[in-house]
């Protein structure tokens, strides 16, 4: 478990994010420390644990990651579907609409996920980072129309930056077919191999 917070700083170049989570680990305890390179070729750090501690421990690895750092994110109080969706965890529930906010950081989907969320009556099927997206992150929301439409709205409005967005969609009455797609996985690879 991460929570009650959860931080992410996404740095550019690879050693200076080892050299910032050396660091961070150093600064605070922090009962979660997960890192690791994705495409193309970025470092992520994803910490969580006590607010006061993931604060300091997120400034360190922003001092030390200077100038490489991309994108970062601070969630105190993440929602548990984020946590879950930030780990793989997905809830493929067939629903009225879907909803998709595309960007450009692993960071801003994590945060649009998580505001969204919290601020509407909405699933959250996915939260897909990094790998096989060349560095974007996706976030799929499910819902009635209205709730998905207010979801999408508060994700992207809480990017703070005008190029963190790519993409926003909501898809009314998503047709079955497309459900059944996306509730298996977004991934096209995982869709073909072994079933055509």
């Amino acid at each position: 478990m991460i929570e009650p917070a959860l931080a992410l700083v996404e740095f550019g170049s690879i050693a200076a994010g080892i050299q910032a989570a050396d660091a961070m680990v150093k600064r605070a305890p922090i009962d979660v420390i997960k890192t690791g390179t994705v495409q193309p070729g970025k470092y992520l750090v994803l910490i969580g644990g006590m607010v006061a501690d993931v604060e300091e421990s997120l400034a360190a690895g922003r001092e030390v990651g200077a100038t490489a750092v991309v994108d970062y994110i601070l969630l105190p109080q993440v929602h548990p579907e984020v946590v879950e969706a930030v780990g793989g965890g997905r809830v493929p529930e067939v629903n009225d609409s879907l909803g998709v906010i595309e960007t450009t950081t692993v960071a801003a989907s994590i945060h649009a996920a998580d505001a969204g969320i919290k601020g509407a009556e909405v699933r959250l099927v996915e939260v897909r980072l990094a790998d096989g997206l060349g560095g974007k992150g996706i976030v799929l929301f499910s819902g009635l129309v209205a709730d998905v439409e207010a979801a999408i709205e508060i994700g992207v409005g809480v990017l703070e930056r005008p190029e963190l967005l790519v993409c926003q969609v909501v898809i009314p009455q998503l047709h079955g077919e497309m459900w059944d797609n996306v509730a298996e996985s977004t991934r096209f690879r995982t869709r073909v191999i072994g079933k055509l």
